[in-house]
């Protein structure tokens, strides 16, 4: 990144490391962008906007916009790239988000940590996971015994239709193993 002329970062205190390189590496000529401060999201906020199809839009844009600046005569040709590039490589996500909303929207869900918030938010699907320890889990901290008695309430009430699961981001207490024997009809 030292000899970069446009570097993009995260931020939401996923990349702090990125600043850091950045401020080792000072060139009055690069541009930055760093996507939360883009988003008006600050370190605690979800990290995790790249599922979010508003902040992919947003970003897209102001790549876009940056690369426009950076070197001008080409103006053009980046203005086709971004509308082939939403069109055409996006076109797929997006139809298949539209179909999921469509069909979903406020579905009940719940998941093991925060990285599928955004996604859930972009869909219309009701998270019903407390916040609380959907961010624990994403910290790596233990939840607390009222969100881990609310998770298991949801799921054994079958107050949600689909459970998200991360394994990256699974404790010895979580997610409980069931003692009840699993439907072994399918290999």
């Amino acid at each position: 990144m030292a000899g970069a002329d446009f570097a993009i970062t995260n931020g939401i205190g996923y990349d702090a490391w990125s600043d850091k390189l950045l401020a080792a590496n000072p060139a009055s000529s690069r541009t930055a962008l760093k996507v939360g401060d883009l988003l008006g999201k600050k370190e605690g906020d979800n990290p995790h906007q790249w599922y979010s199809a508003e902040s992919v839009t947003k970003v897209i844009d102001q790549i876009t916009a940056d690369y426009k600046k950076i070197d001008p005569a080409d103006a053009a040709y980046f203005d086709q790239q971004k509308t082939t590039f939403t069109t055409k490589a996006l076109a797929r996500y997006n139809q298949l988000e539209a179909d999921i909303k469509a069909r979903y929207a406020s579905t009940p869900i719940g998941a093991s940590e925060s990285i599928v918030t955004p996604l859930s938010e972009s869909l219309g699907l009701k998270m019903l996971t407390p916040e609380t320890f959907l961010d624990a889990m994403s910290e790596g901290t233990d939840p607390t015994a009222a969100d881990k008695a609310t998770i298991d309430q949801q799921i054994s009430g079958k107050q949600i239709k689909v459970y998200v699961y991360n394994s990256q981001n699974s404790t010895p207490t979580w997610p409980r193993r069931s003692t009840r024997p699993r439907n072994r009809a399918s290999p």
